[in-house]
C-alpha cells in the first residue's frame, strides 16, 4: 500500500498540474468514450498503455482470462454483462475491443486445471471458455496449443457478444464494431484479428 500511495503523491505533484483541466472538463461536461475494451486482470497487460489513451477515451472492463458471458438476464450478479450494457446502451460505444494476451493465468487454467484454491469462483467463470479449450486440444501439448486457446478464448467472448440483444442489433445496424486483439507481453507486439479467423501483428506506425 505504501508504494501505491508514493505514486499517488508523485502523481499530485507531477500529473495531476498537467492533467488538471483534462479532469475538470471530464467532471464538468461528463465521459464520452469511444471503445470498450474487455481484458484480463493480469497486472502485466494495461489497456490504457497498450492504446495509449487518455481519460475519459476508453471504457475498460477487466475480469480473469477477458471472458464475456453468454447473455443471461436473471437475479445473478453479473458485473461483466452490467458494465456492457453501462457502455453500450447508455454511453453508446462504437467499438468493443476483446483484448486477450500471452501467458495468460487464466488459460492455462483452462489447459491444466483450476489450483484447489481458485475452485470457487475461477473454476465456473472459465467454464464460458470450454469451446475454446475444445478447439484447442485438437493441437498437440506445448505453447502451440497455449497460443491457440489463447486465440480461441477471444473468439468466445466475440461470439457471446452476439447474444446480447441490443449488442447484436447495434452491430447489424453498422453503430457497433466488435474487434479481437492479442497482445504479446514479452516483445510488446499487439496482434488484431483478421475476417478469416487468423490473428496479424498490428503494424506499428
Amino acid at each position: 500500500m505504501q508504494d501505491l500511495l508514493a505514486g499517488y503523491q508523485r502523481f499530485r505533484t507531477n500529473g495531476w498540474p498537467e492533467k488538471r483541466r483534462e479532469f475538470e472538463s471530464l467532471a464538468e461536461n461528463g465521459q464520452a468514450p469511444k471503445a470498450l475494451v474487455v481484458a484480463c486482470i493480469d497486472s502485466r497487460v494495461d489497456p490504457a498503455m497498450i492504446f495509449d489513451t487518455a481519460p475519459g477515451e476508453m471504457l475498460t472492463l477487466r475480469n480473469v482470462a477477458s471472458l464475456v458471458p453468454l447473455y443471461a438476464p436473471d437475479a445473478a450478479y453479473h458485473g461483466t454483462s452490467a458494465a456492457l450494457e453501462f457502455g453500450v446502451r447508455v454511453l453508446e460505444v462504437r467499438d468493443i475491443i476483446v483484448l486477450g494476451h500471452g501467458l495468460c493465468g487464466g488459460v492455462k487454467t483452462l489447459l491444466d486445471g483450476t489450483p484447489e484454491k481458485a475452485s470457487e469462483f475461477v473454476a465456473p467463470w472459465m467454464s464460458i471458455a470450454q469451446p475454446a479449450l475444445a478447439r484447442a486440444m485438437r493441437f498437440p501439448p506445448g505453447e502451440g496449443r497455449r497460443l491457440i486457446c489463447e486465440h480461441e478464448v477471444i473468439k468466445v467472448s466475440l461470439g457471446n457478444l452476439m447474444t446480447f440483444p441490443w449488442i447484436a442489433e447495434r452491430v447489424d445496424a453498422g453503430k457497433l464494431k466488435l474487434h479481437g486483439a492479442w497482445f504479446d507481453i514479452r516483445i510488446g507486439v499487439l496482434m488484431t484479428l483478421q475476417p478469416d479467423g487468423s490473428f496479424a501483428p498490428q503494424e506499428a506506425g
